[in-house]
């Protein structure tokens, strides 16, 4: 039987919630205020908390907080209750970590809805947890080494150089090269009507890029930037499928290769929408380790990442993200050095709970 932690203060709302999931066949706790609420978190480990954000002692944002910063309770599914409907206050909380938001009033059919969804969102995303990220990039180094390719990306090609900052192609732009980097670090990223970036991808020497939409035949969907001074192949759409069409075995490992980078993005958006922000940021300084530290380098790992750049990946705002860092820094996750970022604990960031 799931448990559930409900922290409210008022009592009939509390009593009304409680009875509620009872009916469900749910094992429900109670706190009257966020300080015993936090108390009886730490306690008990409920399946999922909801919260109300205006209590006495500790408001819900606090309550969040504090959980957050440990292990035990960091990955407890989070829903606010309040009766707040303005946008900034639904954006902290998002921004904190909370996985649902429930405005009063609302019936038994919305909490039931809510409840089940984040705790099914829950399971799945434990389940794929154990997913190996890097089995794309495993794909296009196999398909590199095929006869034909190595053929495209060859000494004798011309290597266009990119500056820092400079675009390799535009969200919306038909798709016409595939690109290969022979040295530098590219980022693809998209960008919302705010202007907001959201970083979909990170990409080092010896990475293809472009694949996906030469292959759909369609407009780019994202954009691709040079992170730092690149050498990069730009290889026309013609040679590509000339290759591609004339080795069947060339053809199959980029038709799988799209599937699985499809499938990687959409597990990404689903830890964007659930996992709270230290898990995002987590992830996001371990998604930078795997993709920038080589391998048989025995110095720690320090990257120079821009607080901007790190918040389009995690996908909060820049406050939220170097709040956290500051957490990090505190708990001997990380050194912070300027705009340097450098793992001290890549063991305990990697267990990191949601």
């Amino acid at each position: 039987m799931k448990s559930i932690l409900v922290i409210e203060d008022n009592l009939e709302v509390r009593e009304n919630i409680a009875e509620i999931l009872e009916l469900a066949n749910y094992r429900v706790l109670t706190a009257a205020n966020g300080k015993q609420g936090v108390e009886q978190a730490k306690r008990t480990i409920p399946d999922l908390i909801i919260c109300d954000v205006m209590m006495p002692e500790l408001d819900g944002y606090g309550v969040l907080h504090l959980l957050a910063k440990s292990d035990d309770t960091a990955s407890i599914p989070f829903i606010f209750l309040t009766a707040k409907t303005e946008k900034s206050d639904i954006r902290k909380g998002m921004n904190l970590g909370a996985d649902d938001y429930l405005t009063k009033p609302f019936d038994d059919v919305e909490l039931l809805d809510a409840v089940e969804i984040r705790l099914r969102k829950h399971e799945l995303i434990r389940a794929n947890a154990g997913a190996d990220l890097n089995y794309i990039n495993s794909l296009v180094m196999e398909a590199r080494g095929a006869e034909g390719l190595e053929k495209l990306i060859s000494d004798h090609r011309k290597v266009s150089r990119f500056k820092k900052k400079q675009l390799l192609y535009s969200e919306g732009n038909k798709a016409n090269s595939l690109f290969f980097i022979v040295s530098g670090k590219v980022k693809t990223f998209k960008t919302n009507e705010e202007g907001r970036e959201l970083i979909t991808g990170l990409y080092k020497d010896e990475d293809f890029l472009g694949y996906m939409n030469l292959l759909e035949d369609s407009d780019h969907t994202e954009s691709a930037m040079a992170l730092e001074d690149s050498e990069i192949h730009v290889i026309p759409k013609d040679e590509f499928f000339a290759v591609l069409f004339s080795n069947k075995s060339i053809a199959e490992k980029f038709i799988k290769l799209l599937s699985n980078n499809l499938i990687e993005k959409e597990e990404r958006l689903l830890k964007l929408a659930y996992n709270s922000v230290r898990k995002r940021v987590a992830e996001s300084l371990l998604m930078l380790y795997n993709n920038f530290h080589k391998e048989g380098n025995k110095t720690d790992f320090t990257m120079a990442v821009y607080r901007d750049d790190l918040a389009a990946i995690v996908g909060a705002s820049k406050e939220t993200v170097i709040r956290t860092l500051s957490d990090f820094k505190d708990e001997g996750l990380v050194n912070i050095a300027g705009s340097k970022i450098s793992i001290a604990d890549l063991p305990k960031l990697q267990k990191m709970k949601n």
